[in-house]
């Protein structure tokens, strides 16, 4: 025992930042519910919005580090959600993964037109969400907007 060294404790840098907030905006709550749960499982903050102006107002208020928006909501269309939070000089900078089962001909198109960084079509894999939710954050990671 006498001689040996101690290590000294290393911080865990995963534990010294916050849980990245992601919003998920969709109109149907079962939906909402069962996302956000399976977020919180994985680490992250999960925070809802069930209509585009709630979107709206929760990004702005809160500045998630990424949003999961549907294109079906009751009040605005999700490319005019996308466009707006684009538009915005606080949220502009926060990408956003499109969620859909819109089968129009020009949704991908639509989509990215109006700044969505992925479109992803419902029913999806949950593990190529999971993907395209890491890829997106640590591209952003780091960006100072």
């Amino acid at each position: 025992m006498v001689g040996e060294l101690l290590t000294q404790p290393v911080e865990d840098p995963v534990a010294l930042t916050s849980p990245k907030r992601i919003l998920v905006v969709d109109d149907d709550p079962d939906q909402v519910e069962a996302l956000s749960y399976r977020l919180q499982k994985l680490g992250y903050e999960a925070t809802s919005a069930n209509s585009g102006e709630q979107a709206l107002e929760s990004a702005i208020s809160l500045i998630p580090d990424l949003v999961l928006l549907d294109l079906g909501l009751p009040d605005l269309t999700g490319f005019d959600v996308c466009s707006q939070l684009g538009e915005n000089s606080g949220t502009c900078g926060i990408p956003v993964i499109i969620l859909s089962g819109m089968e129009t001909e020009d949704v991908v198109r639509r989509s990215r037109t109006a700044g969505c960084a992925y479109y992803l079509r419902k029913p999806y894999d949950p593990n190529v969400l999971l993907t395209l939710i890491q890829n997106t954050l640590e591209s952003t990671q780091g960006v100072d907007w």
